[in-house]
């Protein structure tokens, strides 16, 4: 790597990461806020724990109906102009929920906001594909989905203390942290339209050597992927190897959402804690998680294959699954600290592996329909959870579910190609390139 590539990618990594990982980080703050407020809804306005799961899950049926088009308008209109336009409408449905007074509405604006945050998380990895080469892009990825960890960790406590509130105002507490947080994902989409660049051409901050070193890194990496014979869009997205990506994500998602909108309830079986106790304790896995992302991204960055690592950490999710039906709350509470690690982990792992594996022409798309498909793992996993503790008292068959989830996608993992860059056009020769192609890539 030249000397002016590795400054442009540092300045890239030290200007425009911190922005997006903080972006990600109130994204996963306002869409998981919800689990902490389950007990406030029932006794307010009467959603038990099957209108809850529901209303939780169709976050994603919005989400998912809604997020290749959103991720296809990001690439006509920028980042900074699309990214600000999603975390601005999605601040705008957060306030709206403290005037939460029905289920129905419950519901409408649950879905609402999934249909707002549609495109923020695949546009984001775009983004990031579109400014690093591949070498770079794990340590990218691992930084920004820190910021996904982080949220776990100041979720609870940030959430717990605007639970205080109650009764300030004449309002309840969870419509104060609804209104609260709402208006910060506002005022940090406006802030972000004023920072973030969309093209590397128009970084001020980048000399023009390093604007032409990374260019040039960049188009490298885009050539290797988008050597291939001229194929329908659609046919690659309906590739195997697609349905393997989202099957694997599907399976990662069913136990992240499992964790983040049960946790909470797991934790208050303990007894006798206040909610800013229960948020504290919340945020353990995400504690955990961060300390072992960043030290086996880094590792794995140069490790010739990340299929059997990624396998490893869904193996640590079915495990950490199972032995949460074992046991007293605490002990609970470290067996999800387990699946949460290995869930986290398999993430890290696996958009790398997304990124260098789609063709070039369907990157947009593809990511999209991954991230949107495999996302409705966070509509089963909360309803389901949801309709067992209605009507056996127990989330034992949604947690057996997950480990079982989770053991199917290490089978998906063994099959997913692009496990390393230089992988990158093995997609696009399945579907419908030659050996040469794939040599040629190499």
């Amino acid at each position: 790597m030249s000397a002016p590539e590795s400054r442009a990618v540092g300045k890239f990594l030290r200007r425009m990461m911190p922005l997006l990982v903080l972006m990600l980080l109130v994204n996963n703050l306002d869409r998981t806020n919800i689990g902490f407020v389950q007990e406030d809804l029932q006794a307010d306005v009467g959603i038990g724990a099957t209108a809850y799961g529901l209303g939780a899950g169709l976050f994603f049926i919005g989400y998912a109906l809604f997020e290749v088009p959103s991720n296809m308008l990001l690439e006509r209109f920028g980042a900074r102009v699309w990214l600000t336009r999603i975390m601005i409408t999605w601040g705008l449905v957060i306030v709206a929920m403290c005037f939460i007074h029905n289920v129905t509405m419950f519901y409408v604006l649950r879905f609402l906001l999934g249909v707002a945050e549609a495109g923020f998380f695949p546009g984001a990895m775009l983004y990031i594909t579109q400014w690093l080469p591949d070498a770079h892009r794990g340590r990218a990825t691992a930084i920004f989905l820190g910021g996904s960890a982080a949220a776990g960790i100041i979720t609870g406590p940030i959430t717990g203390a605007l639970l205080e509130l109650h009764g300030a105002g004449g309002f309840a507490g969870w419509r104060w942290m609804f209104a609260i947080e709402g208006t910060f994902s506002i005022v940090v989409g406006i802030a972000a339209g004023f920072f973030l660049v969309s093209r590397i051409e128009d970084a001020r901050w980048l000399a023009d050597d390093e604007k032409r070193a990374l260019r040039t890194a960049v188009a490298r990496d885009e050539d290797v992927r988008s050597r291939a014979p001229r194929t329908s869009r659609w046919k690659l997205v309906l590739h195997p190897q697609v349905a393997l990506l989202t099957g694997a994500f599907f399976a990662m998602t069913l136990t992240g959402y499992a964790i983040t909108f049960w946790l909470p309830s797991l934790i208050e079986e303990i007894g006798g804690l206040s909610s800013f106790q229960v948020g504290l304790l919340s945020a353990i896995p995400a504690i955990c998680s961060m300390l072992a992302m960043y030290p086996l991204s880094h590792f794995t960055d140069r490790a010739p294959d990340r299929r059997p690592y990624l396998a490893l950490m869904l193996v640590l999710s079915a495990i950490g699954t199972y032995l949460a039906t074992l046991g007293s709350p605490w002990f609970g509470l470290a067996a999800i600290t387990l699946a949460g690690v290995g869930s986290k982990c398999a993430a890290t792992l696996f958009w790398p592996m997304a990124q260098s594996g789609l063709d070039l022409r369907i990157a947009a798309p593809g990511l999209a329909l991954i991230n949107s498909l495999g996302n409705l793992g966070g509509f089963v996993s909360p309803t389901l959870f949801g309709y067992l503790k209605d009507t056996t008292g127990s989330t034992n068959g949604g947690l057996y579910t997950l480990s079982a989830a989770s053991l199917l996608a290490v089978v998906a993992a063994r099959y997913i190609r692009g496990a390393r860059a230089t992988d990158g056009a093995a997609l696009a020769q399945g579907a419908g390139g030659t050996a040469d192609t794939a040599r040629a890539a190499k």
